[in-house]
């Protein structure tokens, strides 16, 4: 057993050590961190989604950002648009799961706000629908994925795909990535 643990520690260090080598990712965080500053510093918001273990990693960042991340400063507006779930049961049940996040980016998203969205594989059709349904109210799409991007990658205005393939590998680098881009926002807005 104690073979595995290392395995799945070495997988996973293997990935930030991916991220650390590509100074194309390493410029999009940056360019992301800059979108988000001045959206938050214009009195935009952030809205996250995702599903399952991405939909828990989106809750997360956007308390991190509505909360406190390192300093005691103002709320900044981010929500996760999962966590109404009489909306998300009753789009669900007489619409379709496809589009719970379209619906609601389309009630509260404006021009200049933007969405991030995080699938591990790029493809998660709720997510898709809730990026086009945000391009056409003129805001900004961030996509976090794997490898490849998905369907996802044509729809993000920046990407934030994570080389690896392997949904807990991924999901740890963008909880990584979420935190940088919210430790270093939180800086830029509170100095």
């Amino acid at each position: 057993m104690t073979n595995q643990i290392t395995t799945i520690i070495e997988e996973s260090i293997a990935v930030k050590q991916a991220i650390l080598a590509d100074p194309l990712l390493s410029h999009t965080i940056s360019e992301v961190i800059k979108v988000v500053t001045q959206a938050l510093s214009s009195g935009k918001k952030v809205l996250f989604c995702g599903n399952g273990g991405s939909a828990a990693d989106a809750q997360h960042l956007a308390a991190e950002f509505s909360g406190r991340f390192y300093k005691d400063r103002r709320a900044l507006p981010a929500e996760a648009l999962h966590c109404n779930t009489s909306y998300l049961t009753a789009v669900a049940n007489d619409y379709s799961f496809d589009v719970i996040y379209s619906r609601i980016v389309e009630g509260i998203g404006n021009g200049g706000d933007i969405l991030i969205g995080l699938s591990t594989s790029g493809n998660s059709a709720n997510i898709v629908k809730a990026f086009e349904t945000a391009r056409k109210k003129e805001m900004i799409t961030i996509g976090l994925t794997g490898t490849t991007g998905g369907v996802m990658k044509a729809y993000s205005d920046y990407l934030l795909n994570v080389p690896s393939t392997n949904t807990p590998r991924i999901q740890e680098a963008h909880i990584m990535i979420g935190h940088i881009i919210c430790q270093v926002v939180e800086e830029n807005i509170f100095p």
